[in-house]
């Protein structure tokens, strides 16, 4: 049995793969170029892949393969129909990461509502050491208790922000993005109506055709002068120009995204050009990258693999 890991550096360098020899030979590859794929394929049983495109023209020269592992929960990268036509299995693993993404939701929350790079700049610059009082209160910030979060896309990790935001006194409301109605412990908002009333919003949707844009210039516009928008689902989510128009003209407090419409970021993206930095956070990415989640992940593809190979099929993706 052959695998081949044609990303690896996906997952860091700190975890460690060699579990997978228990199954055979392993070849882990840090990256692999689109002129790469096909020579490093051609004589593997299984694919783990995260953000490498496996298409019809992969599967094609890939006589042996009989399995794809994706090592994420999206699989958008896969050729799905093409390879359930040819009889090969696709598994995926899902909730590995929703801790993690939890927890960097709040950490773009703290860093730019309680202005954390200002403060942290003003004490170590030495104007701290210069002041005539104790404290300094040049930039206020507001507490999250009594206060309305609105979360976009309800699902598993929408849900656990929900709870830990209600643990800090947040009223939660929510908007669903699929349409599908089902009984939850939040009240359900029309978008518009969400975008007016919340403090914070917080976006957990995946990106599909009915998601794509949803949030442009004009709904920007509906929301409070001192709101906060995170976003943990999807880049193409928030329309990225209009998204620079609204912070430059001072529509929104503040904003953080973990997530881009091209990623890595695009040299000419309008955000990196905008007025009022301070207004904005980005990280690249990073939210699902704890080391806990990173670790869960590779040991569910491992049980993926070893379920597999007894005739089982774990985390099947099915269309």
């Amino acid at each position: 049995m052959k695998i081949v890991f044609l990303d690896a550096k996906t997952v860091g360098n700190d975890i460690d793969l060699s579990i997978f020899k228990d199954f055979g030979e392993f070849i882990a590859y840090s990256t692999t170029k689109e002129d790469e794929k096909i020579d490093r394929v051609k004589d593997a049983d299984i694919i783990i892949t995260n953000k490498v495109v496996i298409d019809k023209n992969l599967i094609d020269n890939a006589p042996k393969l009989k399995l794809i592992c994706e090592a994420a929960t999206g699989y958008n990268n896969i050729d799905v129909e093409y390879a359930k036509k040819k009889g090969i299995a696709i598994t995926n693993v899902a909730g590995y990461s929703t801790e993690s993404v939890v927890q960097h939701t709040f950490a773009l929350l703290f860093y730019i509502l309680e202005h954390l790079r200002y403060y942290d700049e003003y004490v170590k610059s030495g104007e701290y050491a210069k002041s005539d009082i104790f404290t300094h209160l040049d930039k206020p910030f507001w507490e999250i208790n009594g206060k309305t979060w609105g979360i976009i896309g309800l699902g598993t990790i929408g849900r656990r922000v929900g709870e830990v935001a209600e643990s800090f006194g947040a009223k939660v409301i929510y908007t669903s993005t699929s349409g599908v109605k089902r009984k939850e412990k939040y009240p359900e908002y029309p978008l518009d109506d969400l975008l007016r009333q919340s403090d914070i919003v917080s976006i957990h949707a995946p990106l599909n055709e009915k998601t794509k844009n949803l949030i442009t210039y004009e709904k920007l516009k509906l929301m409070k002068p001192n709101a906060i928008l995170l976003n943990l689902g999807r880049g193409g989510i928030i329309n990225e120009e209009d998204l620079a128009k609204a912070l430059d003209e001072e529509l929104i407090g503040g904003v953080g995204l973990d997530v881009l419409e091209k990623e890595p970021i695009d040299e000419n993206n309008p955000l990196l050009k905008i007025k009022n930095k301070e207004r904005l956070f980005i990280t690249p990415h990073i939210a699902w990258t704890s080391v806990e989640a990173r670790q869960r992940l590779i040991n569910e593809i491992y049980e993926n693999i070893k379920a597999f190979l007894k005739g089982e099929i774990r985390n099947r993706i099915d269309i």
